[in-house]
């Protein structure tokens, strides 16, 4: 059995006779210490899958387990870190890692509670910026407090739901390196939901494309074997990264979404020095 678990899963929202269904027949399998990104259309129901396996919402169907335990509710095991930050304004970046781990390790010792908030702090680089508050950082210093307190929570699994999103795209270019050096450094099983297909090349072992909405599903699999570590610039040469490139959007762009969406609805991929788009 793999670590982490889905077999069957769909999900709807709405009244009786009204509901919409947003995901049908999902199946992912994710072995401990694997990188999986999933990339997809805006709208197809992206977060509400990633929200399902951090048990902050049910599916309707199927079975969802993580190291062989289901999944009903939200746990330590597994730390999220979403678009928008979710930072406590009156508490500064320590302050704001360290409410997590009071909650996970009450049973430490504060000094070893406050040892462990400092290692994480600085694993994301906010040293110099560990007493300023969030209104006093930049956006990209914002998610990087958020990945260093999911972090701090010593999860099996990391869940990021579209982090690096609403940043400009030399943040995003930094955060992407961050992201990466980090899960070489920790080896944490993660699960990247991007709609970027760039980024998930550049960062995963695995990229699987979701299809349009609505009843939107998973397609192939496709394994990125291109050695690591992965320099952006010289992928945009690489001729495997444009094989892998365009088997994704060959199913995003037909079976997975022509029928069923606007092509102007399609993530667009970026030339990896985080400049530009291209299409």
């Amino acid at each position: 059995m793999a670590f982490l678990e889905l077999s069957g899963v769909g999900k709807g929202y709405g009244e009786p006779g009204r509901r919409t269904e947003v995901l049908r027949g999902i199946d992912l399998s994710i072995e401990k210490g694997e990188f999986v990104a999933i990339v997809g259309y805006s709208g197809a129901g992206k977060t509400t899958l990633i929200s399902m396996i951090a048990g902050l919402v049910s599916p309707d169907t199927g079975r969802i387990t993580l190291d062989g335990v289901p999944i009903t509710e939200p746990g330590p095991d597994r730390g999220v870190v979403f678009q928008n930050y979710s930072l406590l304004p009156w508490l500064n970046v320590v302050e704001n890692v360290a409410l997590a781990v009071d909650q996970v390790f009450p049973h430490w010792t504060a000094e070893r509670r406050r040892a462990h908030v400092e290692k994480y702090v600085a694993m994301v680089n906010l040293t110099p910026a560990r007493h300023k508050r969030p209104h006093e950082l930049s956006g990209g210093m914002r998610q990087r407090v958020s990945v260093a307190r999911a972090l701090a929570m010593d999860p099996a699994m990391l869940l990021l739901d579209e982090p690096l999103s609403a940043l400009d795209a030399l943040t995003r270019a930094t955060l992407q390196d961050e992201i990466e050096r980090i899960w070489e450094e920790d080896q944490k099983t993660v699960l990247l939901i991007t709609n970027d297909v760039d980024e998930g090349i550049l960062l995963a072992d695995r990229i699987i494309p979701l299809s349009a909405g609505p009843a939107a599903t998973l397609g192939p699999s496709v394994r990125v074997d291109i050695p690591r570590p992965r320099d952006r610039k010289a992928l945009n040469h690489d001729p495997r990264f444009k094989t892998i490139r365009g088997e994704v959007l060959h199913y995003l762009l037909g079976a997975g979404g022509k029928s069923r969406a606007s092509l102007a609805a399609v993530p667009r991929p970026r030339v990896l020095d985080g400049l530009e788009a291209s299409a």
